[in-house]
């Protein structure tokens, strides 16, 4: 049921019978009808209706733009509760449809230049951003929290992206060590296999992420090193055998590159926590993780560029890595 419904909204969409799509079910509608919805482009309003809208709905969602609302009440019959729900559903899905995109806000003719960012990278993305634009392009960051990555590798693998800053590769270190926040065993594949342009960095494996309260951490972890980031986060800081096969893993991933591939290594540490003085500097992890990085990335592909930086660092030279090699060290003066 699942493969007929999609090819027939594959089918449908193209031949523009249809504007949006509203479902409603328990969990198998939810699977089914979230199926579809998976499979329209970004920017199709879809709205779910569903029973399990209250739990993980990110095996549902995925990295597509699905709204999910909580039917409250199972699906059976209209009554005071379920009649509210619906049509709060369908007065939703009808606002998404009538809302139009004034000509200033449709940038389709810039180049799209996706980026990755967590709170401990921002000003280093935030800057990034801010040159590419002025330079003409438009840059879409995603959070790297596990669904971010995963929509971003589809938005590339879908061919509409000129290139790629994934500065955050933080998903990783949760795939990894089990965190919360993992983007799956595909994350850094999509831009290699397509031949996009990237530049890649370390941003943020120096820790792996947990939700909810302090004590719902899994007991294996109880020794590690922890930072309370808010009432809903706590962060665990990567040790020096994890960073190493973090190294090993981001640089396989880019080894297998068709296309242009930069790896800026931040040598004075990936996050605002991994400085000195922060409740995450630990320089035998980062140690670890640039010596793995040197020791299994290929140049070519790859070009490995070591920076003399922190990755929320502001350098006040430009600098010119030079010829006769694919892998530099840079020292940039700070102020």
């Amino acid at each position: 049921m699942t493969q007929g419904c999609v090819a027939l909204a594959r089918k449908w969409f193209a031949a523009s019978r249809f504007d949006e799509v509203v479902g409603l079910g328990g969990s198998g509608g939810t699977a089914l009808v979230t199926a579809v919805m998976r499979e329209l482009p970004i920017g199709v309003p879809k709205v779910m209706v569903s029973t399990v809208a209250s739990g993980d709905v990110g095996p549902y969602v995925g990295g597509a733009d699905i709204t999910m609302l909580h039917s409250v009440v199972d699906i059976a019959g209209l009554n005071r509760i379920s009649r509210r729900v619906l049509t709060n559903a369908v007065g939703a899905v009808c606002g998404m449809v009538e809302q139009q995109l004034t000509p200033e806000d449709e940038v389709a003719d810039r180049p799209l230049i996706t980026a990755t960012m967590f709170g401990v990278t921002t000003p280093c993305v935030t800057r990034l951003r801010e040159r590419l634009e002025a330079a003409g392009y438009e840059v879409l960051v995603f959070h790297a929290t596990g669904n971010g990555g995963r929509a971003m590798e589809a938005l590339i693998a879908g061919g509409l992206v000129a290139g790629v800053a994934d500065v955050t590769t933080t998903e990783w270190s949760d795939e990894l060590v089990g965190g919360m926040l993992g983007a799956g065993p595909h994350r850094l594949e999509a831009a290699a296999q397509k031949g996009v342009p990237q530049v890649v960095s370390c941003g943020a494996l120096d820790m792996v992420n947990f939700l909810g309260p302090f004590d719902a951490i899994p007991a294996r972890f109880k020794d590690r090193h922890f930072h309370i980031h808010n009432a809903n986060v706590t962060l665990m800081r990567t040790t020096p055998e994890e960073c190493a096969e973090l190294g090993r893993i981001i640089a396989e991933k880019l080894n297998t590159a068709t296309g242009p591939t930069t790896l800026f290594v931040p040598l004075r540490g990936v996050s605002a926590l991994d400085r000195d003085g922060a409740s995450f500097y630990d320089p035998a992890a980062d140690a670890a993780l640039f010596s793995a990085l040197r020791r299994h990335v290929r140049t070519p592909p790859v070009d490995l560029i070591e920076l003399d930086l922190h990755i929320n660092d502001v350098s006040v030279t430009k600098y010119s890595p030079g010829k006769g090699g694919r892998v530099w060290r840079v020292r940039v003066e700070v102020p």
